[in-house]
């Protein structure tokens, strides 16, 4: 795209290479710099040859603008400081189950004097992310703290949970990191995100794990039941490991979920590793979410039954269990030490 300048013997820049880079993104200011007026940015949008996206911020195309166009736009709006976080961070990043809104969040310092606008939605803070990734075009709040502006923001805990476990059990950050944020956000809007966090330190990796263990809690027959635990065989090898165990019945958990666990091509590997279990005695029991959810009462009682048929067992199997198989346990800091700290709280060591 060619864009005539008023004054063919203008030496200020053309406009050209400018909107290549920033994707036919533009501001006025950059506009004026390079010898556009108000008058021909005018003309240009009535004749739909443009558009306004934001004030004072153009696109010099038309059409539907992609994603990176929108978060082009929103940081030449709030200027470079700007940060960006919530839902569209989490996009950014590439989160399954980030919620989807047209919104796009911006954290910026607190002096900043930038009105929320379109698709634009302004935070002010006194503490902006010092771990925040370059977009290039862009700043990007790291994952822990997009996870938790997020959460904030939520009053679904389902989502909460989901969003809280994804990010551990996909690494985007860990438990120290995550920890670090709800302190700093403190006790403003952060129940559901303290929840779900500290059902992640104690070994649920998925949604639908944080829900059968809610279910299962209302139990007063059954006993601790590890979550993700390290299975090992009597001869000191490693065992698959289940979404929980019920080491006194050799009791073996699973959340049969293609959307929150594998893909249909995993589907014999999944299959290798409960008869890997079977062959050492393990009763797996299976619960799709929807029952978990739909049926609470029926999936406690199912493993209720299926405990004091088995009470006892698992001395006689011999598969010993230990802390949660995945490699997050061995990140834990001193806040996930066997005394379990409430999230959010400082060790006084």
């Amino acid at each position: 795209m060619s864009i005539a300048t008023p004054s063919s013997g203008d030496r200020r820049p053309s406009i050209d290479s400018l909107a290549e880079r920033q994707q036919q993104i533009v501001t006025r200011a950059q506009l004026l710099a390079a010898g556009i007026d108000d008058m021909h940015m005018y003309r240009q949008t009535r004749r739909g040859r443009w558009q306004r996206v934001l004030p004072a911020t153009y696109a010099l195309v038309t059409g539907t603008l992609s994603d990176e166009q929108r978060r082009i736009a929103a940081s030449l709006y709030v200027g470079r400081s700007g940060q960006l976080t919530g839902p569209a961070a989490l996009i950014w990043y590439g989160f399954r189950y980030a919620p989807q809104t047209p919104k796009m969040q911006l954290i910026v310092p607190h002096g900043t004097r930038r009105a929320s606008s379109g698709h634009v939605l302004v935070c002010r803070t006194l503490s902006l992310d010092d771990r925040a990734r370059d977009g290039g075009l862009y700043q990007v709040c790291s994952p822990a703290r997009a996870v938790v502006d997020t959460a904030r923001d939520l009053r679904d805990l389902r989502v909460v949970r989901a969003i809280v476990a994804e990010a551990v059990q996909r690494s985007y950050t860990d438990l120290a990191a995550l920890d670090e944020e709800v302190i700093r956000a403190g006790r403003s809007r952060t129940a559901l995100v303290r929840r779900a966090f500290q059902e992640v330190v104690r070994g649920v990796r998925s949604a639908p794990e944080a829900e059968l263990r809610a279910c299962l809690s209302g139990s007063r027959l059954l006993p601790e039941i590890v979550w993700n635990p390290r299975l090992l065989s009597r001869d000191g090898s490693g065992l698959p490991a289940p979404d929980g165990y019920i080491a006194e019945a050799a009791i073996a958990l699973e959340v049969d979920s293609q959307e929150f666990h594998f893909a249909p091509a995993d589907w014999h590997r999944t299959m290798d590793r409960h008869n890997e279990l079977s062959r050492h005695g393990v009763l797996i029991l299976h619960f799709p979410p929807a029952q978990i959810r739909r049926e609470p009462w029926r999936v406690r009682q199912i493993v209720e039954d299926a405990y004091q048929s088995r009470r006892g067992f698992g001395d006689r199997c011999g598969v010993l269990s230990g802390a949660p198989s995945t490699a997050e346990s061995d990140k834990r800091g001193p806040f996930l030490s066997p005394g379990l700290q409430q999230p959010g709280r400082r060790s006084r060591r």
